[in-house]
């Protein structure tokens, strides 16, 4: 009789982090100034946590990541940019606390944009005065590709949404997007460790959505859920396992409770308010 554990060849994991600090919710008057009041980068100190929470990835996580997919939204760029510097920093100054004061190998990790990892395309998220009348978020992808790391983007990706979801999406169909991208995006690449840079709600469902009986109640900024998989070689094809949360309640930003995992807990507790109620995303 075969013994499915020799099967099993390797586990691939994937890593999904929120952005990182975000102007407006330091300076409030900054809506005021600019025409993408929707969409807001990053404060100088966020910037810096983006920087340093990669240098904690490099030493924290054990494996390599191969490949970064990040939200079209600018907080979430700029946060994968100085991700990926730490990543791919060579001979890295231990007193560097952002990516202007590095060198990288700009060939370690490859970075592409995805639109299903976008934030909540609905009120909850975005104040219906900040959304563009016109439902067009203006993304330019060339614009938002020149602002990573040159060298890493990798232009032959085909994204697995096409397009942005359609204002005003519902809370409930914005986590199933969430939960559908990461499967898919695994799926996409299961010989590759994946890091996912999304939002605050993305987060939460990286953690409700694959442990069950979970509720997330905080995501920080630059907090990661790590989710890992038994990936399977038979018949010179791969076949994936079910993912399982790694990450534990406090341990990297994420607040939640685990809930029941018996097999008599027939409800699956994850959160049910958005978590833009909580904090700003």
């Amino acid at each position: 009789m075969e013994n499915k554990k020799e099967q099993v060849e390797s586990h691939q994991s994937v890593v999904v982090m929120r952005h990182g600090d975000r102007i407006d919710n330091f300076e409030p008057l900054w809506v005021t100034t600019t025409d993408r009041p929707w969409d807001p980068p990053l404060v100088e100190k966020g910037r810096v946590r983006a920087f340093c929470t990669g240098r904690k990835l490099r030493t924290y996580l054990g494996f390599p990541i191969h490949r970064v997919f990040v939200s079209p939204f600018i907080r979430c760029v700029q946060t994968a940019s100085e991700v990926v510097s730490a990543l791919c920093a060579v001979d890295d100054d231990p007193n560097a606390t952002i990516s202007d004061e590095v060198s990288i190998d700009a060939s370690k990790i490859k970075v592409s944009v995805e639109y299903g990892l976008c934030e909540m395309l609905n009120r909850e998220a975005i104040r219906n005065d900040y959304a563009p009348r016109d439902g067009n978020f203006g993304f330019n992808i060339s614009e938002i590709e020149a602002a990573l790391p040159a060298g890493t983007v990798d232009h032959s990706v085909e994204r697995v949404y096409k397009e942005l979801p359609e204002w005003e999406e519902t809370v409930a169909g914005a986590r199933s997007r969430y939960e559908q991208i990461i499967k898919a995006l695994a799926d996409k690449y299961p010989s590759e460790n994946l890091l996912l840079v999304t939002h605050g709600e993305g987060v939460g469902v990286a953690v409700s959505a694959f442990l069950k009986g979970a509720t997330v109640y905080e995501v920080d900024y630059c907090a990661f859920a790590e989710l890992r998989r038994p990936i399977s070689n038979k018949e010179q094809a791969k076949t994936a396992g079910d993912f399982e949360v790694l990450t534990n309640p406090g341990q990297t930003g994420i607040g939640y409770l685990p809930g029941s995992t018996t097999n008599d807990d027939k409800v699956e507790n994850v959160q049910t308010e958005p978590l833009s109620q909580t904090w700003s995303k």
